[in-house]
């Protein structure tokens, strides 16, 4: 780990207590009127930190975290990549777009296998959450591959459509699914066969992260697999029929269902098949995943498992090569706060609830599992509610809390990082009134954690991954339209002194993002940032 060595600071003096970096999930600074849930809810510990000297704001959207354009809302999994790694990497979302737009993903091994079992006889079969959200997937990378599809003269294609509103509008669906079902029905001419062939809202059907639901991808399992839910004789109808049954849901929480013509499934995956999960971003890609690789699946009965070619749009998780076969190549991220920390003998602490215990671990750590050093590394996962979120807004802060100030208390760690999860998943409810909970929660909490953080003598750095909770409704012409996506908005940063023993002066570089943060953390804890981490936002001396 030689190239890893830190040299020390000259002007820096050791203190007492842990830096602690405090990531509040989805809580940005917004327009502070009646759409920012983060400006009306009560937070008096967050309003005087905000005041403080060593205050500012940071990008964490767009370019700032390897994203396409400006245009792009940041998300958890690519703002704890560039928090953890210092620099910003090309994402999910552009390196697709590169491949497709430069034709390298039809000369992979992966997608030539696919054509390989469609020319054998095979259907092709592509699951993923249809919307142009472009946090999980872009619908135009999936018309893409059914366009490829069509050129290369596949003749049987399914779609099975995971539904969002939740990075898009609530009840956006039919926004994708007319102008998918219109290109399928161009595609499918010549004696080509293309449809959508079965469906679900993300949050019930397939998309689980964590091990939080297994019940979720064994829903996803029956439907696209097995062709075993609510039968219906095209998506539209499943989805208007749902609509008229619960005016309230929205289209994340719709029930899977199966498109059938004379009673009978159009579209199970059968041996011989190929599969391809086209989300690119990897938390909710995994468990599915699994589903289809692994010999000796134990998360739930599948019944029959058919003998197919599957592959990801790309692998969701190096370590554990999940998937096997995927078809464009993950960033390659390197030098890793985690690497340096642990090449220089620091002892570190990380922890959040299920639903951010992947952000703060394996995102954190350049989409790595596991640890770098387990003799210098302890995580804790807390287990989440299984409950939809606005239903118990405080989620897990108080225990994520409890278990900080024992880390901090023991003195076994010198830098803990935490993530508060409850601006970002409450705030995809769209409740506005839990959301409010969520931030004061999240308020109430840091209450309890500061003075934990004051006696030992440590530094407090806050900050956040992404906005969320910031804007909960846009209006147009005096109609509200709920907002239950990220945000566009900078989120804060700030450095709480509370050791007194050093100086530490502002420094804002132009256009500073949320991967200048790692720099910060590294002179924090009293070493020379390497070379090309982006700049420290704080100046010691």
């Amino acid at each position: 780990m030689n190239e890893l060595h830190l040299r020390r600071l000259d002007s820096y003096h050791p203190f007492p207590g842990p830096v602690v970096l405090v990531i509040m999930d989805g809580i940005g600074i917004g327009k502070r009127d009646e759409s920012d849930a983060v400006f009306l809810a009560n937070t008096p510990v967050m309003d005087t930190l905000f005041r403080e000297p060593l205050f500012t704001t940071l990008k964490a959207h767009g370019k700032a975290v390897g994203l396409p354009s400006d245009d792009d809302m940041g998300n958890s999994e690519v703002g704890h990549n560039a928090i953890g790694a210092g620099r910003v990497f090309a994402q999910g979302a552009r390196l697709v777009n590169e491949a497709i737009a430069s034709g390298t993903i039809w000369g992979g091994p992966a997608w030539k296998s696919v054509m390989d079992q469609a020319r054998a006889g095979g259907t092709v079969h592509f699951i993923g959450l249809l919307s142009d959200g472009n946090v999980h997937s872009h619908i135009t990378q999936l018309m893409g591959m059914l366009e490829r599809c069509a050129t290369e003269n596949v003749e049987r294609v399914r779609v099975h459509i995971l539904l969002d509103g939740r990075d898009v509008g609530e009840k956006s669906a039919m926004d994708y699914v007319t102008p998918l079902e219109a290109r399928l029905a161009e595609l499918g001419v010549g004696g080509k066969d293309y449809r959508i062939a079965s469906g679900g809202g993300r949050m019930v059907t397939t998309m689980d992260r964590y091990g939080a639901n297994w019940q979720v991808v064994e829903r996803g399992w029956k439907a696209h697999v097995l062709g075993e839910a609510r039968p219906f004789s095209s998506a539209a109808e499943a989805i208007h029929t749902y609509y008229d049954e619960d005016r309230a849901i929205t289209d994340q929480y719709l029930d899977s269902f199966v498109i059938v013509q004379d009673g009978i499934p159009v579209g199970t995956i059968e041996d011989g098949d190929a599969v391809i999960f086209f989300n690119y971003r990897g938390d909710r890609a995994i468990e599915i995943s699994r589903a289809f690789d692994e010999d000796h699946f134990t998360e739930f009965d599948r019944k029959r498992r058919p003998d197919v070619f599957y592959a990801g749009l790309m692998q969701y998780d190096g370590d554990a090569m999940i998937p096997k076969n995927f078809l464009v190549q993950p960033p390659a991220i390197d030098r890793t706060v985690s690497q340096f920390l642990c090449a220089n003998g620091v002892t570190s602490f990380a922890v959040s609830e299920t639903q951010k215990y992947g952000h703060v671990t394996y995102f954190w750590n350049g989409n790595n599992s596991g640890y770098v050093c387990e003799q210098l590394e302890k995580f804790v996962e807390i287990p989440s509610d299984r409950v939809v979120f606005n239903q118990r807004p405080w989620m897990k802060a108080a225990e994520i809390t409890d278990t900080t100030l024992d880390a901090v208390a023991s003195g076994k760690y010198k830098f803990i990082r935490l993530n508060y999860p409850n601006g970002d998943m409450v705030g995809h409810t769209g409740d506005i009134a839990a959301v409010r909970i969520a931030v004061e929660t999240v308020d109430l909490c840091l209450a309890r954690l500061l003075p934990g953080i004051e006696t030992a003598g440590g530094v407090c750095v806050l900050t956040a991954d992404h906005g969320n909770a910031d804007c909960m409704f846009t209006e147009i012409k005096g109609r509200r339209e709920p907002m239950v996506a990220h945000t566009l908005n900078p989120v804060p940063f700030v450095v709480k002194d509370f050791s007194g023993t050093n100086k530490l002066t502002l420094e804002t570089p132009a256009a500073p993002g949320i991967s200048h943060i790692a720099a910060t953390l590294i002179e924090l804890l009293g070493f020379e940032k390497p070379e090309d981490y982006d700049p420290s936002l704080i100046r010691i001396g």
